[in-house]
C-alpha cells in the first residue's frame, strides 16, 4: 500500500477501541469527526469538549490537543474522520459567504449542531467500511464536498474556521504556554504554534517568564503533578503522561530531584 501524503484528503474509519486510549495530536488539516459509538474527549489546553455517539465535531488544524477515546454504554469507540486539505476548502468556499468574526474557540465549545441530514449522511458512509477502513480515492472529494455543504447549511458559524486560510500569526506567548505547558512537545513545535522561529521563541520566552523554556516547563509540570498526587490522590502511573512526561521512570527521577522524595511516597504518608 502506498503511503498517504501528509495533506491528502481522506475519509476513513477510526479503529474501534474497546478500552481507554489517549494521545497528543496536532493536525495540519481540519478534521471532521462523526462518532458512531463510544465517547471522545478532546482537551484544548484548559478547555475540554466531550462528544458521544451521534455527535459531529470539527477539530481545527494546528491546534494542540490531547485526545481520549473510550468505550461507552457497552459499546467500543468507533468513528469516521474526514481530513480536509486547504484545496478542498478553497474550492468549496470560492462562491460562498464566510462569517468574518474568526474565533478559534468556536469549535471547542460544542459539537456541530445536530441535524438529521448529518446523521443520515454519516450513516450512509458506514456501508463503505464493511469491507475496508477507508473510502476509495474516487469518492473522497465528492463526500467531503457533500459533508461541507450540509455543515454550511446547518451550522454557519463553522465557516469562520473552515473558510479562513491565514497562516499562524504571532500570538500571546505567555497565555499560550500557561494553557499548554502540560503537552509533551519539542520547543520547535511550541515555537511554530505560537507563530515564532525557535530563536525568537526562546528570546520572547525569557522576556515573558524570566526563565529558560526547559526549566520553566519542568517546574510547571512537576508542580501540576504534585497537586494531582497530593490533592487529587491520583497515582504516578496514571498522571505522568497528562503532565507532559514521556515515561514513568523519567518522571519519577525528575520528581524526586525536585522535591526530595519519590511520587509514590506521597500516598504512603
Amino acid at each position: 500500500m502506498k503511503p498517504k501524503a501528509a495533506n491528502q484528503a481522506r475519509v476513513f474509519l477510526s479503529g474501534t477501541v474497546e478500552k481507554h486510549y489517549t494521545w497528543e495530536h496536532i493536525s495540519p488539516q481540519h478534521i471532521i469527526v462523526f462518532i458512531y459509538s463510544g465517547e471522545l474527549t478532546i482537551r484544548y489546553g484548559k478547555d475540554t469538549l466531550t462528544c458521544v455517539a451521534g455527535d459531529t465535531l470539527l477539530v481545527p488544524k494546528n491546534q494542540l490537543t490531547r485526545v481520549v477515546k473510550s468505550p461507552a454504554y457497552g459499546q467500543p469507540f468507533k468513528a469516521v474522520s474526514m481530513l480536509i486539505p486547504e484545496e478542498e476548502l478553497r474550492k468549496f468556499y470560492r462562491d460562498r459567504a464566510v462569517l468574518e468574526n474568526w474565533n478559534e474557540r468556536v469549535a471547542r465549545q460544542r459539537p456541530v449542531k445536530p441535524h438529521p441530514l448529518l446523521a443520515s449522511f454519516f450513516g450512509s458512509l458506514s456501508s463503505y467500511f464493511e469491507s475496508q477502513d477507508e473510502l476509495p480515492e474516487s469518492l473522497v472529494s465528492i463526500k467531503i464536498q457533500e459533508a461541507l455543504t450540509i455543515i454550511d447549511e446547518i451550522d454557519k458559524r463553522l465557516s469562520s474556521v473552515l473558510g479562513t486560510f491565514s497562516e499562524i500569526g504571532k500570538i500571546d506567548l505567555k497565555q499560550y504556554m500557561e494553557e499548554h505547558f502540560m503537552y509533551n512537545l519539542p520547543l520547535e513545535r511550541f515555537a511554530f504554534l505560537t507563530g515564532r522561529s525557535l530563536t525568537t521563541f526562546k528570546t520572547d520566552f525569557k522576556k515573558a517568564f524570566g526563565s529558560t523554556p526547559g526549566k520553566w516547563l519542568t517546574e510547571k509540570r512537576l508542580n501540576l503533578a504534585h497537586h494531582k498526587l497530593s490533592a487529587e490522590k491520583q497515582k504516578a502511573s496514571d498522571i505522568y503522561l497528562s503532565v507532559g512526561f514521556e515515561n514513568l521512570s523519567h518522571f519519577s527521577f525528575a520528581f524526586k530531584k525536585a522535591f526530595g522524595y519519590s511520587p509514590s511516597s506521597i500516598g504512603s504518608n
